[in-house]
């Protein structure tokens, strides 16, 4: 049989050969300070042995909510050493129901969590009365009953070994690779939160997976941008980086969430890291800076930057078939640009970044292009937390640009149509997976496990197609398509991306039919932007009236460039495109449940809190963008 190793024997084998090479990065005063592999161990050891002599059976479920710093990862390794499993919670969750659900469905009857996070808990502990122990991370002026601090715990720990010098070695021991490792909670894109439960086997088969697309040497260091309780930087992140040998920086903890925000690029300088993960709405963030930053030297610099971007996107093409034929005579003066310019560029991060890997939602092709062009390729990965969660990537041996990449080995998939007939090459329909890292099920939740996986195969959602060359297009959600009044289904997803990335006024777009005579919108505004054009336009402003109006024909006409006689005229079949438009006065948000932790928009939760205005939008005069209720949401 197959070496089936749990995710306590890649951690120790990588002790093994790695001892002393630094495993952990962290900043908490003026500098980034290493943590060896050995030292690494011998403190998550410590801590399991601490949680043991707390009361800790293996199988207890542990929460942790905390910022990514080298507790998170030490609190993982040590939950696992002692056999328990780690319930990773985001710290963008708010303290009322999205907390007390995860923790009382999870059955959780310790918390891990960082001073920041505390109040949070604190605030909900009267309602969880299962709970025996709160292990707080940073030091407290007082304690309320049942906290204790990570010190103290690494004391439990030291007396616990003291007398039992083996207890925490013989509950690993017997850790098995089904055994499960994690449950984590997906706020999905549809109804309530599911308890995704992974094995240390679905993780290390993951790792292995993800390692046949990539090479990490253990020279590489990553600094990790992304919430470690993100399905993606566990795997893509700490666990592939430490079967390797290399190391992990985490971004330093500031007093507030924004403190935490402006620490990355400062951090990113610091680390100079090889490789980075990274999500659309992180990586647009990047592009606005760069882009602002070659405004402010001048028109010739942005001249000059505007050119050699503009003959990187014709030289590189796809990426797989840059260079080719008369486009290689341009190469001296690409190198000369990139000597000139790009690698400036790349000093803000770091100097030695190779690529970033991009996940989390699908990554638009021109976002793709740039960070190509400026010597930083930003590759499309795809995966989602049933598969623990990569399931393709491009990366620098194999890519194309657009495509979600090549599938990970070993691994099966299929496209499905809706009856779950294989589908050839180019043809599109559910992607459906088989491998080792399916997860296995949705904690107490037998239904939608069944409904999800069926023979062995998971059953994704997303809609996409495989080419020739082995590469897969995810192209949308299969399970959110919109259905025509005659029958005719077609995604949303691309109409959506194509109205936010293609125009300044619009945040956020949900298309909605459902089997009704056309398609409707309900759209977020960026309402500072439609302030700035009534103002260089010299039109009344959006406190009368009159510039409401002028606004709302602004959002129609951004529209009605994807009808006939629009400059994106034909992009999609015009009976697809919204007829009538509902304007969202309040921004979509984690806070309201809106869009979930990958900027996703929650699909099902915008149509249910919105059921009114969509309801509005089959009344006769609907299709009149000025209505009272667009100018009320103004």
């Amino acid at each position: 049989m197959n070496y089936r190793p749990t995710i306590i024997d890649l951690f120790n084998t990588s002790v093994e050969k790695y001892a002393d090479n630094p495993f952990l990065w962290e900043k908490t005063k003026d500098r980034f300070e290493p943590t060896t592999y050995r030292e690494t161990k011998e403190q998550a050891h410590l801590l399991a042995a601490g949680l043991i002599k707390a009361g800790v059976k293996p199988g207890d479920r542990i929460a942790l909510l905390s910022e990514g710093r080298n507790a998170w990862i030490i609190g993982e390794l040590g939950i696992l050493h002692a056999g328990a499993v780690n319930v990773p919670l985001s710290i963008k969750l708010e303290e009322s129901n999205d907390l007390i659900f995860r923790l009382s469905h999870s059955e959780a009857k310790y918390i891990m969590v960082s001073g920041n996070q505390l109040k949070k808990v604190r605030s909900i502990a009267a309602s969880l009365p299962a709970i025996r122990k709160i292990i707080v991370f940073d030091k407290q002026p007082s304690y309320e009953p049942l906290e204790m601090s990570l010190d103290e715990l690494f004391e439990w720990g030291k007396e616990q070994l003291s007398k039992y010098p083996k207890s925490v070695e013989e509950t690993a021991k017997n850790i098995q690779p089904d055994d499960m490792a994690n449950i984590s909670y997906t706020s999905g894109t549809t109804a309530d939160p599911k308890g995704i439960m992974l094995t240390h086997r679905n993780y290390t088969a993951n790792v292995e997976q993800a390692l046949s697309l990539i090479t990490i040497p253990p020279t590489y260091r990553t600094l990790i941008i992304l919430p470690l309780d993100h399905c993606f930087a566990h795997v893509a992140g700490f666990y592939s980086f430490m079967a390797c040998g290399a190391s992990v920086g985490t971004v330093q903890v500031g007093r507030t969430a924004i403190e935490n925000l402006k620490n990355i690029p400062i951090n990113i300088k610091e680390l100079q890291p090889d490789l980075l993960l990274s999500v659309p709405a992180l990586a647009k963030n990047f592009r606005k800076k760069i882009e602002s930053n070659i405004h402010a030297q001048g028109k010739f610099v942005q001249w000059m930057f505007d050119t050699a971007l503009r003959m990187n996107y014709s030289y590189n093409k796809e990426g797989y078939n840059k260079g080719r034929g008369l486009q290689l005579l341009k190469k001296p003066l690409l190198a000369l640009f990139d000597k000139v310019l790009f690698a400036k560029v790349r000093q803000a991060f770091g100097g030695k970044l190779k690529f970033f890997i991009g996940g989390g939602a699908l990554l638009d092709i021109e976002l793709q292009r740039f960070y190509y062009a400026i010597g930083i390729p930003m590759f499309q990965g795809y995966g989602l937390s049933e598969a623990t969660p990569i399931i393709s990537s491009n990366g620098i041996k194999r890519h194309k640009l657009g495509s979600s990449g090549f599938l990970v080995s070993p691994m099966e998939l299929k496209i499905c149509d809706e009856n779950g007939n294989e589908l050839p090459n180019y043809e599109r329909g559910e992607i459906v997976i088989k491998g080792e890292n399916i997860m296995a099920g949705y904690y107490k939740n037998e239904k939608a496990t069944a409904e999800t996986v069926r023979d062995g195969w998971l059953y994704t959602g997303d809609m996409g197609y495989m080419d020739n060359d082995g590469f897969l297009y995810v192209v949308g959600r299969f399970k959110s398509l919109l259905i025509s009044s005659d029958g005719e289904k077609y995604s949303p997803e691309g109409i959506e991306e194509s109205l936010t990335d293609g125009s300044k006024f619009i945040d956020y777009v949900v298309l909605y039919n459902n089997q009704s005579a056309y398609t409707s919108a309900l759209i977020v505004p960026n309402k500072e932007a439609l302030k700035a054009y009534l103002q260089s336009a010299g039109l009344p402003g959006m406190d009368t009236d009159e510039g409401k109006k002028e606004a709302l024909r602004k959002l129609q006409s951004e529209v009605d460039e994807y009808k006939k006689g629009g400059k994106h005229e034909g992009m999609f079949p015009e009976r697809w495109l919204p007829a009538a438009i509902a304007v969202i006065g309040e921004p979509f948000s984690e806070k309201n449940g809106l869009i979930n932790s990958t900027m996703k928009v929650v699909r099902g939760k915008v149509e249910k809190m919105y059921a009114d205005r969509i309801k509005s939008l089959y009344e006769p005069g609907a299709k009149d963008i000025i209505n009272e209720q667009n100018m009320k949401a103004l």
